[in-house]
């Protein structure tokens, strides 16, 4: 048994999905077409499908509807079904290329490359960056997806137009840096990282800075300069200064930062799974699994997967198989195509 580590090439990818939630998801009125992406929304891909199905039959907006099928078969990991309708959904444009265009294609792009099309998801991102020659997350996703294919030199080249593009986007660079370590090439993430602390040396904030000391691990300097910031009402500096001192092996500090901040406020999943995972660290595991409840209790966060597996492995923990059991086989239901817990549900049948 394991705590369930990000595989963040692709993770990358599938950051188009974050999309999800926002426009371009149908009418706003209760049809069959905005109950399925409602459905989508909550993992219930089966009952999106039965929607969409209805709404095909009366006759609402076909394209709105072939796009939520497709996100409603990526979901179910049938990722051919899911590049059909995704494909018919782009046909279904009038010739002018719409949000909604660019919308599609980013799904599209992230269904080929879980099906194994590496090229076909790069021919995504090239139709998205021929009209939007400044789309810097384009840029990222083409280049994570050349990296998972062996082209360093193509990812790196896409890499630098998006920190040339949008050069102060810390977020994008860490990505960046998480992509390159993930496929083995950690001395030229730390070459991004080292180069923009030279470069903002005199701008950026003790928070970046401190983060970015963090993927360096020189978690002295990290330490330093997150401490300097609140954070007992800063959420991200609260959960790097946590991290820091997990790095440094302290999960007891650690554990308290994390305790700290949700005395202030209780909406961050993150938190929750942080000191959750810590709990796990110093074998208090009801008190872990209270902590990944709690995440879970959040209502839209965006942990719930990382949450429901994390609460599995605590029930495992207290050799409560029984309940683990259950739970895997609910989880599996909703992400089908996680072979980590494909390999905990295999341990879990043998106990």
């Amino acid at each position: 048994m394991g705590m369930r580590m990000k595989n963040t090439k692709i993770l990358a990818i599938g950051t188009a999905l974050l999309l999800l939630c926002t426009g371009c998801g149908g009418a706003e009125k209760t049809d069959n077409t905005s109950l399925g992406m409602e459905a989508v929304r909550n993992l219930a891909y089966e009952e999106a499908l039965q929607h969409f199905e209805a709404a095909l039959e009366q006759g609402e907006d076909e394209r709105l509807l072939c796009r939520g099928m497709g996100l409603a078969y990526m979901g179910l990991s049938q990722y051919d079904n899911a590049i059909a309708y995704l494909e018919k959904a782009l046909r279904l444009g009038d010739g002018t290329a719409r949000n909604i265009d660019y919308d599609i294609n980013y799904y599209l792009a992230t269904a080929y490359f879980r099906n194994g099309q590496p090229q076909d998801a790069i021919g995504s991102y090239n139709a998205i960056l021929a009209l939007r020659p400044k789309e810097t997350e384009a840029y990222y996703l083409r280049g994570c997806v050349k990296l998972y294919s062996n082209d360093y030199e193509g990812a790196k080249a896409d890499f630098d137009q998006a920190i040339a593009l949008d050069a102060q986007n810390y977020d994008r660079l860490i990505l960046i840096y998480e992509a390159l370590v993930d496929n083995g090439y950690r001395d030229a993430g730390k070459e991004y990282l080292q180069k923009v602390i030279a470069d903002n040396e005199k701008t950026i904030s003790n928070y970046d800075l401190g983060r970015i000391y963090y993927y360096l691990e020189d978690y002295e300097s990290a330490k330093n300069y997150l401490s300097q910031v609140k954070i007992s009402s800063d959420y991200e500096a609260s959960l790097y200064l946590g991290r820091t001192y997990e790095a440094l092996g302290d999960y007891d500090y650690a554990s308290s930062i994390y305790n700290d901040y949700t005395l202030n406020d209780q909406s961050k999943a993150e938190i929750y799974n942080q000191l959750g995972l810590c709990r796990m660290q110093m074998g208090e595991y009801e008190l872990a699994l209270m902590a990944f409840q709690a995440g879970m209790n959040i209502e839209g966060n965006e942990m719930m997967q990382t949450l429901k597996f994390n609460e599995i492995v605590a029930y495992e923990y207290m050799e409560d198989y029984k309940t683990a059991a259950a739970l895997m086989n609910d989880y599996l239901k909703s992400y089908p195509d996680d072979e980590a817990a494909q390999r905990e549900n295999q341990f879990l049948k043998t106990r």
